[in-house]
């Protein structure tokens, strides 16, 4: 299984670090990685591998979403089967 992870704010040192920190914490890992900064905003994709996480998927991305808000960054975690899903419509 695998979900992708996005994450928005004001551009500032350690969004990266910190994002692949709490994928690490729970057992997600980094499948791909897609960044950019445009102005001082930046923006980041990232596709994480679900099979080895140390908890639920929903506990996963609160925990992960309350890391973001209290760093002052938005992340959004997406299961793929909301990907999945759609091409069935």
């Amino acid at each position: 299984m695998k979900a992708v992870i996005t994450v928005t704010g004001k551009d500032k040192v350690g969004i990266i670090a910190l994002t692949s920190a709490e994928c690490a914490k729970y057992g997600a890992n980094i499948v791909d990685i897609s960044q950019t900064v445009m102005k001082e905003y930046f923006a980041m994709i990232m596709l994480v591998e679900l099979s080895g996480l140390k908890c639920d998927f929903a506990a996963f991305a609160d925990c992960i979403q309350k890391t973001g808000l209290e760093n002052g960054v938005d992340i959004r975690v997406m299961h793929e089967d909301i990907f999945n899903s759609m091409h069935r419509i």
